[in-house]
């Protein structure tokens, strides 16, 4: 079992909230453009009012694209730029222990609130038995301090059944869950096994933002720029005002729908450049939006209350 005797971190964060991982915007020779970035985090930080930044740990932030110097680079420079105006979760997802241990500690070393980590496939292929996932997940929480986030994200992770993530939400450690699932049968029955129990905060994703405030789930992880959106959605909820919740939860049912065949980092990237905040286009050598598709979501980012207030 994980070591309930370490000392972990507390981690105030606004709740109901959302967390939010920054895109990453990459110079004409592919390395990380970090004055782009620091304007990034801002947007981050000030007009979508995210309750926790994440760093370098979600798909959409591109980070498997970078070596694991340029990483912990892209790690470090987030810290720096959020300055303490909100807690940060540091990505420390991989497959090895080791890696995860020591980008895990090099977090810590910038200052860094939590950790957030995957539920790893199994790189030789065929599905980890339940324990021993748990057994993954142990050996890290037992090398740390820093709390963690649960990452559950099918695809580039393990797809877990119930059973399995309410048993690892029982880990000393494990203070938050976030659940890229959209099926309101799986997220309902682990809002309530999970959080109504009592074993960690339970996320989901910006397509059913309003139906996890209505279900008691704690937030939202989404990027920019439609954490702006999600946070209006939360502070119309706790206004108890359902009418313009369920407005603007409106406003995502095609946004980033519509486009995800350019794939999500492409679409919210190709959003923020519309809005006047530069963040290029995806690592090649995939494609950026382009003609009509470029001109249809522009229009639509148009309709939106994209807006700061």
């Amino acid at each position: 079992m994980a070591n309930s005797s370490i000392q972990r971190k507390h981690v105030d964060l606004r709740l109901p909230g959302t967390i939010v991982p920054p895109l990453t915007p990459f110079t004409a020779d592919q390395k990380v453009d970090f004055d782009l970035l620091k304007k990034m985090v801002d947007y981050v930080v000030e007009d979508c009012d995210a309750s926790l930044v994440v760093a370098g740990g979600v798909e959409a932030q591109e980070y498997h694209f970078l070596d694991l110097e340029e990483r912990k680079e892209l790690v470090a420079k987030t810290i720096e730029f959020v300055g303490g105006r909100r807690p940060v979760a540091v990505g420390v997802s991989h497959p090895s222990i080791r890696r995860v241990l020591e980008l895990a500690d090099f977090a810590q070393s910038k200052g860094a609130d939590a950790l957030q980590l995957l539920a790893p496939l199994r790189a030789s292929g065929g599905t980890l038995r339940q324990s021993e996932m748990v057994a993954y997940f142990e050996a890290v929480l037992n090398g740390t301090e820093l709390p963690m986030m649960l990452y559950l994200n099918p695809g580039p992770g393990a797809d877990l059944t119930p059973a399995a993530v309410v048993e690892l939400s029982k880990l000393d450690g494990i203070e938050w869950v976030k659940e890229s699932s959209r099926d309101l049968n799986r997220l309902s029955r682990l809002m309530f096994e999970i959080e109504h129990a009592g074993h960690a905060k339970y996320f989901t994703t910006m397509q059913v933002s309003l139906a996890t405030m209505t279900l008691g789930g704690t937030g939202v992880t989404v990027p920019p720029p439609a954490a702006l959106i999600v946070r209006k959605i939360i502070n119309a909820f706790e206004a108890n005002d359902m009418a313009e919740a369920s407005r603007l939860q409106q406003q995502l049912a095609l946004f980033p729908i519509q486009w995800m065949e350019f794939g999500l980092a492409t679409v919210m990237k190709a959003a923020m450049n519309h809005l006047g905040v530069p963040m290029g286009t995806a690592y090649p050598p995939f494609e950026p939006i382009g003609g009509a598709p470029l001109d249809r979501l522009k229009a639509h980012v148009d309709t939106m209350d994209l807006n700061k207030k």
